[in-house]
């Protein structure tokens, strides 16, 4: 009985879940064209990439700041995430530091994709006897 106890605060301990594949990949592909735009404008091939490329050098030209000024945003609120992730991780019970560096990093990285799994979360409570 000891042992199924400390099993499973162990395993609540250690719990980690990756990000789902499709809202990760949209993620950092979004996060790495709008990094390309706002960081390395000039190179951008913007004829070789069709509506897009036009929109991107619309978006470059009438809204600089706008696009620059939202880049450190999300990246703002993407710290914001890791911060409640860590918060998160002590609330439900995950003490292992290196679960807890795993889901700040993951969600560092793909935001909400990754926090919503962590908020969804609902760690087993064990009996007091």
């Amino acid at each position: 009985m000891v042992e199924a106890k400390s099993e499973v605060r162990r395993n609540a301990s250690t719990f980690f879940r990756t990000a789902r594949p499709l809202p990760s990949l949209v993620t950092v592909l979004m996060l790495g064209y709008v990094a390309w735009v706002v960081l390395w404008p000039q190179s951008i091939p913007y004829q070789s990439l069709g509506p897009l490329g036009s929109f991107t050098q619309y978006l470059i030209d009438h809204h600089h700041t706008l696009l620059h000024n939202g880049f450190w945003l999300a990246w703002l609120i993407h710290v914001g995430e890791s911060l409640y992730a860590m918060v998160l991780c002590r609330s439900k019970g995950i003490t292992d530091s290196r679960t807890q560096l795993l889901w700040f990093l993951q969600t560092f990285l793909l935001g909400i994709a990754s926090l919503s799994i962590l908020i969804a979360y609902r760690p087993k409570h064990q009996k007091r006897t």
